[in-house]
């Protein structure tokens, strides 16, 4: 069909835009033996021949491909570094080694990876540039038990600890925000505690943004940020979903030892270990949704831009877009037909099904739902619901569409969409149809986008 095509190209040339490689090379130069970086109009500078060690260091999907641009620029003038990426997420580098591990559920090579990233810190001097490249997935890629071992406060939490709340957290329906908040008061690294390692060195940090809000201490937990939260506030996401019988112990434990004060808490604002460092946004969802944009308009639509901060549960967020795209082709409100209309964000599935998927699969399964209830049978209504990363939860795709096409072969192969939903099978369903949006790993990540094509 014309219309989904025309939605692969669009998201396609989203990618693109928020391709992080070229908005290295395209905004960070040598001028002499000065590094400067220019992102909106923001310039740092750094004089090379003012540090002895020039490290790149980071964690994240996109962080190979970020380190592979600063390779591009810099060349032999850095002395090494590291950088852990999922696997699939690879790029090929010369002079900064690449360790791949476990996401969304960490594992043994991402603690092995945290390990030499932290004793890399801890090298570091007053003599020492680091190049941090951080985009989203950090979190989960660099794990780093906390282990504290004082009077009155002996902890020492585990990998299976760390997986245990990472699984009890993805499957409540918290969002990014909360789940970074628990991790990074269970972490050495996280919440600003690199920065501490890293200390005296000075760093710029090029950070890709996977968050509403492009919160910088909330990307891959924040870790070159003070941190705003507490361990009140990692307790108050665990009761809130009721996860204190559902987390490992020793998780609930190191909390509530956090909460009587006898962990120190995260760096805070204005903590000197933060001084020297620069954090430099270089790219988010905004701008993924203004290139899909452009691309609709050089295809013939008229364009709307909702909004780049959707969040809530996947299934409602499907409600209010269908009830935009109903809008639009019944009485062109919002924009005129030919009409693309695009929303980027983050959303979230409560799980209670066994069944494989993940948040935009979800939500367009809940969108096919919408149409099926539809007066018209979904006609005229696209939809095409994706993770810019390539991954969509568990599984090797980004996405998936909806659309009265899609309806009508769920119907001829006697595909419940009820069903499906209620074991959260939104994969299985699409795959059937041959209608998931597949592009392998991206080698970015900012992020969801909600395409909308009416006609």
């Amino acid at each position: 069909m014309l219309e989904m095509d025309h939605l692969r190209q669009i998201f396609s040339a989203a990618l693109k835009r928020v391709d992080p490689f070229d908005m290295i090379v395209d905004h960070v130069r040598m001028q002499g033996s000065t590094l400067i970086a220019e992102f909106d109009g923001e310039r740092h500078e750094a004089d090379l021949n003012a540090y002895d060690a020039l490290l790149v260091l980071g964690a994240g999907k996109a962080s190979a491909r970020m380190a592979k641009a600063l390779e591009f620029v810099l060349g032999d003038r850095i002395t090494g570094g590291l950088v852990c990426v999922k696997y699939g997420h690879a790029e090929p580098l010369k002079r900064v080694e690449v360790i791949e591990s476990g996401h969304p559920t960490p594992d043994e090579h991402g603690v092995e990876a945290a390990r030499r990233m932290a004793d890399l810190a801890r090298k570091a001097d007053a003599k020492t540039l680091a190049l941090t490249c951080i985009s989203g997935g950090g979190s989960a890629l660099l794990p780093s038990p906390l282990i504290v071992s004082r009077p009155g406060a002996q902890v020492a939490l585990t990998l299976a600890d760390k997986q245990g709340v990472t699984r009890a957290l993805l499957a409540c329906g918290a969002d990014i925000g909360e789940i970074n908040t628990v991790r990074k008061h269970l972490s050495g690294l996280k919440g600003g505690r690199f920065l501490k390692l890293l200390s005296p060195a000075r760093s710029l940090n090029f950070i890709l943004s996977d968050v509403v809000g492009d919160r910088l201490d909330t990307i891959a937990s924040g870790l070159t940020c003070h941190d705003d939260t507490t361990f009140a506030d990692a307790m108050a996401v665990i009761k809130k979903y009721r996860l204190a019988t559902q987390a490992p112990r020793e998780v609930i434990r190191a909390i509530e030892l956090g909460l009587l004060g006898r962990i120190a808490e995260t760096p805070k604002r204005g903590d000197p270990v933060a001084a020297k460092a620069e954090n430099i946004l270089i790219g988010s969802n905004r701008a993924a949704l203004l290139a899909a944009q452009e691309k609709a308009r050089a295809l013939g639509y008229h364009t709307s831009a909702l909004t780049c901060a959707l969040t809530g549960e996947a299934r409602q967020a499907a409600k209010f877009l269908y009830g935009v795209a109903r809008d639009v082709r019944n009485s062109e409100l919002l924009a005129r037909r030919p009409a693309f209309v695009v929303a980027g964000g983050e959303t979230v599935v409560t799980l209670n099904g066994p069944g494989t998927g993940g948040r935009n699969q979800e939500m367009a399964l809940a969108f096919l739902a919408e149409l099926a209830r539809d007066e018209r049978g979904g006609q005229g209504i696209h939809f095409l619901s994706a993770a810019t990363d390539g991954g969509d939860g568990p599984t090797d795709a980004a996405g998936a569409f909806a659309s009265a096409e899609v309806l009508r072969r769920a119907r001829q192969a006697g595909l419940s969409i009820e069903e499906s939903l209620n074991r959260n099978d939104s994969y299985t369903f699409f795959d059937a149809l041959g209608r998931l949006h597949k592009t392998g790993p991206t080698m970015t990540n900012v992020c969801d986008l909600y395409m909308l094509i009416v006609t």
